[in-house]
């Protein structure tokens, strides 16, 4: 089954939105997992180059657009439909996703079984390493879960809602994660982001 699928009311809008961009014809429709909000997994979807593409991401066609899935995030978008609503204050691009995220993270105050050596682990690294940094800034990272592969992580204090979490996390707290932890091979934010008063949070673009 391939990952996506795409009304064609959405297609024309996104090849409509590829015709009124610099070197178009380049263009792939991208679809990226962001996050996690609530059960719900967050997405980015957005005009980047095919050529981006790495081998063992999904690319696939739509007429001539091409649509690619980072290999990460294939088996969370299987089945998922890209659609358009015309909504005046709601409308744009949404995904319709049969796929939930880990019934361990759902809730905003949920956790996983954390007493594996695994988590352990990770745990470790968090306490001895990535804490007592961010907390120089008023920030902490708790761990929420680790399955099949990644490891879960809400953000607290200062970095909820705050605008360079995202770095935060992929350039400083999964590089350490994964170079620590090798059967780790990504982070992933479950971070009710929206819930911070810092002024430059902003939702994800669906």
């Amino acid at each position: 089954m391939q990952p996506l699928a795409i009304t064609d009311k959405a297609l024309q809008k996104v090849k409509s939105f590829r015709a009124g961009v610099a070197d178009g014809e380049r263009q792939a429709m991208w679809v990226e997992v962001t996050g996690i909000s609530g059960s719900e997994y967050a997405y980015n979807m957005t005009l980047k180059p095919l050529d981006a593409a790495g081998e063992d991401d999904s690319v696939e066609y739509a007429d001539d657009l091409a649509i690619v899935v980072p290999a990460a995030d294939v088996d969370k978008l299987r089945g998922a439909t890209i659609d358009w609503s015309d909504d005046l204050m709601r409308g744009g691009l949404f995904l319709l996703n049969p796929n939930k995220a880990s019934p361990a993270i759902g809730s905003r105050d949920a956790t996983g079984d954390l007493s594996g050596p695994l988590p352990q682990r990770v745990q470790t690294v968090l306490d001895e390493q990535i804490n007592p940094a961010i907390a120089m800034h008023g920030g902490s990272a708790e761990l929420v879960a680790v399955e099949d592969g990644k490891a879960y992580l809400r953000l607290g204090g200062g970095c909820v809602g705050c605008g360079m979490a995202s770095v935060t996390l992929t350039q400083g707290i999964e590089v350490a994660i994964t170079e620590a932890i090798p059967e780790i091979d990504g982070v992933i934010d479950v971070t009710d982001h929206a819930s911070g008063s810092n002024p430059y949070y902003e939702p994800a673009k669906k």
